[in-house]
């Protein structure tokens, strides 16, 4: 149940990144969670694991992380596109 709960805990922060910075995250619901895993995970190397915890996740540190990893994702997909 635990893994269901991080599958979740990390499609929501994925989904918020990409709502906040008013980007679409690719691949869908696969790309929600990927980006809150990742995001969580960069976020508590940057700025630790300091704020409420959800499914072992720190939800402050975990949504800034996936806030620049969309932005950075979105900024590389882009460069593709004008390339192609």
């Amino acid at each position: 149940m635990g893994f269901l709960w991080s599958l979740i805990i990390g499609g929501i922060i994925g989904w918020l990144a990409g709502m906040i910075i008013g980007r679409d995250v690719p691949f869908g619901i696969v790309g929600n969670i990927i980006a809150g895993f990742v995001g969580a995970w960069l976020g508590s190397l940057i700025l630790g694991t300091w704020g409420p915890s959800v499914a072992d996740f720190a939800i402050i540190p975990a949504l800034i992380g996936a806030i620049v990893f969309v932005f950075i994702l979105s900024l590389i997909l882009r460069g593709t596109r004008r390339a192609s």
